[in-house]
């Protein structure tokens, strides 16, 4: 589903990468600036065009900046395992407990600012947005603070991000 409101400064993107190849996925970036990776571990034995040197390296000769943004203790302030035991009950991550941590909201709070300066992505490995973190974590906290998100899907489409009812576990 094309969505036909217009995005505007400020608006955050997000997109999975899946196991396309690199200059299919760059395609996908139309117009993007700066891509925030938020995967936890940042390296793909399966894709591997898409661990964290490959995918600098090309995004930064397509003219488009890569972050990763890491804390010692945590891992990636915005990844979907972050090494912090309080987020999880009996093994599963628990995005309510992340959303409250003080090292997620600054994150946030840099994505947002990040945001209003260039055209940001945020960057997954899950294709579809409804099966991760940077839809049921992520969206939902930029929502709430009254940030545009717009899933690009890998058939080209973008997809205006909507509030959940309920935050949700990854499954």
């Amino acid at each position: 589903m094309q969505t036909k409101e217009v995005p505007n400064q400020g608006s955050i993107y997000t997109v999975g990468h899946s196991n396309i190849e690199l200059e299919e996925f760059l395609n996908l970036l139309n117009g993007i600036e700066v891509v925030v990776d938020v995967r936890s571990t940042p390296f793909s034995k399966y894709a591997p065009q898409f661990s964290m040197h490959n995918i600098k390296e090309k995004l930064g000769t397509a003219g488009i900046e890569y972050i990763f943004m890491v804390d010692e203790d945590v891992g990636n302030v915005l990844g979907g395992e972050p090494r912090d035991d309080d987020c999880y009950e009996n093994g599963k991550i628990v995005y309510g407990q992340v959303m409250k941590k003080s090292w997620y909201q600054e994150g946030i709070s840099k994505l947002v600012e990040l945001a209003g300066k260039k055209k940001a992505a945020i960057m997954c490995s899950e294709e579809d947005p409804h099966k991760c973190h940077r839809h049921h974590l992520i969206t939902q906290s930029l929502l709430e603070k009254g940030v545009a998100v717009f899933h690009i899907r890998g058939d080209r489409t973008v997809e205006k991000a909507e509030k959940e009812a309920v935050q949700l576990t990854l499954f």
